[in-house]
């Protein structure tokens, strides 16, 4: 799937492609303004992918406390409010490439 088509999903699609991983399905539930499904994946996600999208998770909603807690434990850099949407679509492309 090509960044694009994944994009164009979550604003035309109900329910995300099946064939994504947990990662992408969370990611694409954050942009589809459905922050709870997102999180309730997101934070079964044991993993570097998974904290990284759970500390997006949170600075969307504009807990950047708790966002800081999760982008450490995935050894990345803390975001502001301006950088939210080009955090989601690097996330979304580095593993659209995987």
């Amino acid at each position: 799937m090509t960044f694009a088509s994944f994009l164009d999903s979550t604003e035309k699609d109900s329910v995300p492609p099946e064939e994504l991983s947990d990662a992408l399905k969370s990611l694409w539930y954050a942009k589809a303004g459905e922050w709870e499904a997102a999180h309730d994946i997101a934070q079964e996600m044991p993993s570097k992918a998974g904290s990284h999208i759970h500390g997006l998770l949170h600075a969307i909603e504009g807990d950047f406390g708790n966002a800081g807690y999760w982008f450490a434990r995935a050894g990345e850099p803390n975001i502001t409010k301006d950088e939210i949407d080009a955090e989601w679509e690097r996330i979304s492309k580095s593993l659209l490439s995987e």
